[in-house]
């Protein structure tokens, strides 16, 4: 087994002894298994986007089968390390610790994992089901790093999902997904410039600051209108409506917004 995944073997069953003292190995999946949970976004895409490799979990051996810890190793060699109490219902402690680790130790140990797992189409597994205990040449270190640029777009619309935006309420409270989206100049760093609107509110409505909200890009992205993701990326000054169910384009003054709800 590759030294780090030891390593994180030994910080996940450190966790559970302590804050999880009553719980028995028979009382978890496979004996306390750690399951590599790389199925929902794959690592070349967490280690590229999100910072981290898939989170490594262990599992609660009932019929709801929830998680009991969950821990996330990210590209700085932070770890993060959720233990849940109650079947998997409750959040007992969260621990933050630093491995002692280099930069080119973890993306080896990134690549390793695509290679083995993610390109095997080994998905959710056991991670002692997973060969990692090889070298990776110089020529497969830079493969999977030349990778990267494949993530540059999503990257930059990840980052943009983290600033805030000013939002209608009648998207937010009436239930209208974007009809109309403009891009200003950011106010500060934690400004995207975005201003998102329904397309039916009148200059009066606008001009109340009652009926406007600051909210993350990404809230809006995954809470309100999946449809603007595709388009958070554009530069400042851009002015886009909606034309279609799930399309925007450039508004140049010659059409009508295409409004709709959001399904429920």
């Amino acid at each position: 087994m590759h030294n780090i995944i030891k390593a994180i073997k030994e910080v996940i069953d450190k966790n559970i002894e302590i804050y999880l003292p009553h719980i028995k190995n028979s009382d978890l999946e496979d004996n306390g298994a750690i399951f590599y949970m790389n199925a929902q976004n794959g690592t070349e895409f967490d280690w590229f986007i999100n910072d981290r490799l898939p989170f490594f979990m262990v599992f609660y051996k009932d019929k709801d089968n929830m998680g009991a810890a969950k821990l996330a190793l990210y590209n700085t060699g932070e770890i993060r390390v959720y233990i849940y109490g109650e079947q998997g219902k409750k959040l007992v402690k969260m621990e933050k610790e630093l491995l002692n680790l280099n930069k080119i130790e973890l993306l080896k140990l990134a690549a390793i994992l695509t290679y083995q797992a993610d390109d095997k189409k080994i998905w959710n597994k056991d991670i002692s089901h997973i060969y990692t205990d090889i070298n990776i040449t110089d020529n497969e270190l830079k493969e999977f790093s030349d990778r990267e640029k494949n993530h540059t777009v999503m990257k930059n619309r990840m980052n943009i999902c983290n600033l805030f935006a000013v939002v209608s309420k009648k998207i937010t409270e009436e239930g209208w997904k974007v009809g109309y989206m403009e891009r200003n100049k950011p106010h500060d760093k934690d400004d995207s410039g975005w201003f998102f609107a329904s397309g039916n509110e009148d200059d009066k409505y606008l001009s109340d600051p009652k009926n406007l909200i600051l909210l993350e890009v990404g809230a809006v992205w995954q809470q309100l209108d999946k449809d603007i993701f595709k388009y958070i990326d554009m530069p400042i000054e851009t002015k886009l409506i909606r034309i279609s169910s799930n399309e925007f384009e450039i508004d140049k003054n010659n059409k009508e917004i295409y409004m709709v709800k959001r399904e429920e």
